[in-house]
């Protein structure tokens, strides 16, 4: 598997930014991803996109809800979909964050933040499969943004590599108009 250290990596550290300088890698060495586009997207993803997190709220307060007994309707279900994938956006990329972000979720459908306790004793373990699981989705979006603009950034190679030879050519030839001069008032 061409991702295997970065995964094994972010399991380890449960830190995506942690984590990051390990996916470049992988992404531009073992799976051919364009650096430009790894360098982009991946920061961005290491930030905000938080699919790990955001599942794992969900489950957590539907369970920590069944657990102290309380009755959930379909708009506390959607409220918890919403509030936790905004709070997954908004979760540092460091181990536990999502313990934070847990209680904006659990305030949403009236439940107090000390039941974040119920779940303290399993996160240290499970943290680190959403880590492994955000660092996979962020190598996933960049091989797919990869794969949408290659064609754009080979037009964009093409053009560069033109104007480079034009700035060349415009450079020696100045150059030997400049020596030409010199020679000519020596």
């Amino acid at each position: 598997m061409n991702m295997t250290q970065a995964i094994a990596t972010a399991f380890g550290t449960a830190s995506s930014s942690a984590t990051l300088p390990i996916t470049i890698q992988c992404l531009e060495e073992k799976n051919g991803v364009d650096p430009r586009v790894a360098r982009f997207v991946l920061p961005i993803g290491a930030t905000i996109n938080m699919d790990g997190t955001a599942l794992y709220e969900a489950v957590a307060a539907i369970f920590i809800a069944q657990v102290v007994g309380r009755e959930l309707d379909i708009g506390k279900y959607i409220a918890i979909s919403i509030t936790s994938t905004a709070a997954s956006i908004g979760a540092a990329g460091i181990p536990q964050a999502g313990l934070v972000t847990m209680v904006m979720v659990l305030n949403t459908i009236g439940l107090p933040a000390e039941y974040v306790a119920y779940i303290i004793p399993v996160d240290w373990l499970l943290d680190r499969f959403r880590t492994a699981i955000n660092v996979l989705g962020d190598s996933i979006g960049a091989g797919i943004v990869d794969l949408m603009s290659r064609r754009e950034l080979g037009k964009l190679d093409v053009r560069i590599k033109s104007e480079e030879a034009e700035l060349n050519e415009f450079r020696n030839h100045n150059l030997n108009g400049i020596d030409s001069h010199e020679q000519n008032h020596s």
